[in-house]
């Protein structure tokens, strides 16, 4: 590994510490050197709050050491005023002398416009080191900027004779306790969590994060006909919630019900979420809603959890094509990662 991809790799590593305080921005990580010498690191830790780049410089105690350093980021910095002002002319006004980036950000505000204003300035950039790792990094920003649609996660777990639950809809406990509890972390991930309306009526979850520290993702339950009690926990507006239907639109404090017409629901739904810029959501709902995502060839990542236990007859897991990433074991189960396959990487 090269010195840059050494120093882009600390910059991946700063990038992760804002995972679940950031969206919808990327998550992004700064590094500053002169010498051979660390100035400063720094995160983008929390939306609407300053960005990898500034933190980074403040974060270095004599600021007239700046002038001839060279920044590590692994995404192009900003070059437009959203809500903090632009990175790249803070780099400018610094003295910076290189920048070495992982990514172009291929949001429409910036998109090479912050490369171009560093260059203009005499900055020497160099983009693309490690440019498939920083992707995955922010599949989820890039998925929404290029897609137009959240990146969406199935999630179940399946017996060793491939069922998702009993013929009773009875599904606890599968999995164990420690693939629940990274459940959980995950949850602490992603912008928004989705069921369909069997599981929140014969699981009645809550869909928050308690097994580990962050952020609620925001619950999206689909209830067609509007069937489900309102004593359901999903229900309790601690945390918001959209509820998909075909029959009434309402708004109520962290409840939302809104209607979509049959025909495309699914795809109409994606839609809806897009708008409220939900970039990331995790189905964890049955195998009817998980089929129906599939079916609709809207996923991008399937996390299958596979038990030691059987139950010998019930519900089916669904069936899918996908692409085979990795596998691990999580003590008695065993966690296997798919992507789609048309998602799948060039080797």
């Amino acid at each position: 590994m090269t010195p840059e991809e050494l120093l882009i790799t600390r910059a991946f590593d700063l990038a992760r510490l804002g995972i679940g305080s950031v969206s919808p921005n990327p998550r992004v990580g700064c590094v500053i050197v002169k010498d051979g010498v660390v100035l400063g690191e720094g995160w983008h830790q929390t939306y609407g709050q300053a960005h990898a780049e500034i933190n980074a410089i403040a974060n270095v105690k004599n600021k007239s050491l700046l002038a001839g350093s060279t920044v590590y980021v692994n995404l192009e910095p900003c070059s437009h005023t959203g809500k903090t002002p632009p990175c790249a002319d803070q780099l400018i006004a610094y003295g910076i002398k290189k920048v070495v980036i992982a990514n172009l950000d291929t949001n429409p505000l910036v998109s090479g416009n912050g490369v171009k204003k560093l260059r203009e300035a005499g900055i020497e950039v160099i983009t693309g080191i490690l440019e498939s790792e920083g992707r995955a990094l922010n599949k989820r920003f890039f998925n929404f900027q290029e897609h137009h649609r959240p990146y969406i996660i199935l999630k179940w777990a399946q017996t060793a004779d491939g069922f998702i639950a009993r013929s009773n809809y009875e599904s606890k406990w599968i999995s164990n306790e420690f693939s629940r509890q990274l459940v959980h972390k995950w949850r602490s991930e992603e912008d928004a969590i989705l069921i369909g309306t069997k599981t929140a009526a014969h699981d009645n979850p809550k869909l928050t994060v308690r097994d580990w520290s962050g952020r609620n993702p925001v619950r999206i339950v689909i209830d067609r006909f509007l069937r489900l009690p309102e004593t359901l926990n999903v229900f309790d507006q601690s945390v918001r919630t959209i509820c998909y239907n075909l029959l009434k639109h309402e708004e109520h404090p962290n409840l939302s019900l809104i209607r979509l017409e049959e025909q495309d629901f699914i795809p109409s739904l994606v839609s809806h979420l897009a708008k409220e810029k939900i970039q990331s959501v995790m189905i964890e709902g049955g195998s009817l809603t998980l089929s129906l995502f599939i079916n609709a060839g809207l996923w991008d990542e399937a996390r299958v959890f596979s038990s030691s236990r059987s139950f010998h007859a019930g519900i089916s897991a669904p069936s899918f094509q996908g692409y085979f990433v990795r596998e691990e074991a999580i003590q008695s189960d065993t966690l296997r990662i798919f992507q789609r396959e048309n998602l799948k990487p060039n080797h």
